[in-house]
């Protein structure tokens, strides 16, 4: 479970991505390299009520500080978000 409310991930959904959201759903995300776990936690999947292309937004938090990603392209998934982030980082 996050430690933060569900409306600091708003916040940094709308400062982000410019668009207002609502909470739909937690999903559990355990995601593996060669193996070995890197990353488990809780996402959660936010619906963008006014963005120009994305219908959907994935955040998470770790330590306190929150990551959003767009579900757009190829970002179908909280693991996709998850592992785009980790490849970005």
């Amino acid at each position: 479970m996050n430690d933060v409310p569900i409306s600091a991930f708003e916040k940094a959904i709308r400062v982000s991505h410019r668009s207002r959201s609502r909470l739909l759903a937690r999903e559990q995300v355990h995601e593996r390299f060669e193996g070995e776990l890197v990353w488990q936690g809780e996402v959660l999947v936010f619906e963008l009520l006014s963005h120009p292309s994305a219908s959907l937004c994935y955040a998470w938090e770790v330590d306190g500080e929150v990551t959003t990603v767009l579900g757009e392209g190829p970002i179908t998934s909280a693991a996709d978000a998850v592992r785009a982030s980790i490849m970005a980082g």
